[in-house]
């Protein structure tokens, strides 16, 4: 009666809902699957007499043979720390706390000037080239190649015609790779004044008492930055070399799943830009599909990795312990500055990537304790 009322499809239905989630775990567990995407499941045709059959197809992650993982032989570069580089920091931390006196000479390249500017292409202005009364400090590497140096030279009242090129990789599209103009008039030329690097300098930046003991804590500073750059370039270099000698087979799942999250990460970046992903994809002339196609070797790479890595890591035994995760849970709530249950409460389910992020780290760390150097 019920399957002249509701037909047989419902009832399949329902039983896909009910029965057949349970029934492919059981199956995945006596059979050690390990599945990265959900199964596609299909009921198959009726057998007189015998119970329903389902059949479900599913990518599992790849058997990979590991071969020789450990003592992978780089070449770091060195991360000595010079005096020039201990100089340099200090003037940075003077710079910060500098101020602007106005000077009666010509601009020159780290100068601040007050400008007005029009940018014209072929005679024709283009939008965002024009500003009145703009404060900007002359160096190279904020502006279009060519701009700054055009500008430097000019005393206050004077103007001059100069001439950028844009980068041929600009993120406008429409002005990528062409020459501007700019009229530009320098209202005023400033230069920055530093404070004299001694103990009252140092006490006023730091914890330190002395010049000498803030020299110091730089030094010690940046030799930290250094050996951590060094140890990302060891373990950069040393996951080249497996992923060269590996042969890791790619669920097609993961590597789609990889694109859709770069995707997701290029609609952040539009978006942190003040522009929607439409507009992004418009500048940059390409369709959705060529950007995923574009995108494609980098999920590659990155699946690899992540699947090496964890092959590694079940070798290996590494697992995030629940000390590892308390530190990391502190480590968000100190960066973050909020209570530890509270981060934990924001986390959810994510802390199972936290989890993840742990072990690829820990992993990490051990195959460049292992890498030779020399």
């Amino acid at each position: 009666m019920f399957e002249q009322n509701y037909g047989v499809e419902s009832i399949e239905s329902q039983a896909m809902e009910d029965v057949v989630p349970e029934v492919y775990a059981k199956a995945v567990r006596e059979h050690d699957l390990d599945p990265v995407e959900r199964p596609s499941m299909q009921m198959l045709p009726e057998e007189p007499g015998q119970p329903y059959r389902i059949k479900a197809t599913v990518e599992v992650r790849p058997t990979i043979e590991l071969g020789t993982y450990k003592g992978v032989e780089v070449k770091p570069e060195a991360a000595a720390v010079t005096d020039d580089d201990v100089e340099r920091s200090l003037q940075s931390l003077a710079r910060e706390r500098a101020t602007l006196v106005p000077v009666e000479r010509p601009a020159k390249l780290g100068d601040v000037v007050t400008l007005d500017y029009a940018g014209s292409i072929d005679g024709v202005p283009f939008e965002g080239g024009t500003a009145t009364g703009q404060m900007t400090e002359l160096d190279e590497r904020r502006f279009i190649p060519g701009f700054a140096t055009g500008i430097a030279g000019l005393s206050a009242g004077e103007s001059k015609d100069v001439t950028a090129t844009f980068p041929a990789d600009y993120g406008q599209a429409d002005l990528a790779g062409k020459d501007a103009v700019f009229a530009v008039t320098v209202h005023d030329v400033k230069e920055f004044e530093l404070p004299a690097i001694d103990d009252a300098f140092a006490r006023s930046v730091s914890e330190n008492a002395t010049a000498a003991e803030l020299r110091a804590d730089v030094r010690k500073r940046l030799e930290a930055i250094g050996e951590a750059r060094r140890r990302r370039e060891i373990g950069n270099a040393v996951m080249e070399k497996l992923l060269a000698s590996h042969d890791i087979p790619l669920p097609e799942s993961m590597v789609e799943r990889e694109i859709g999250h770069m995707i997701e990460e290029g609609e952040q970046h539009a978006a942190r830009a003040g522009a929607n992903f439409e507009e992004y994809l418009k500048q940059t002339g390409k369709t959705l599909e060529q950007l995923r196609e574009e995108f494609r070797p980098e999920a590659e790479s990155r699946v690899k990795g992540t699947l090496l890595i964890e092959a590694i890591a079940k070798a290996e035994g590494v697992v995030a312990t629940p000390a590892d995760i308390a530190e990391e849970l502190q480590t968000l709530a100190a960066q973050y500055g909020q209570p530890v249950d509270r981060i934990r409460k924001a986390l959810g389910n994510n802390v199972l990537s936290l989890m993840d992020g742990i072990v690829r780290t820990k992993t990490m760390d051990l195959l460049v304790d292992a890498a030779k150097t020399p």
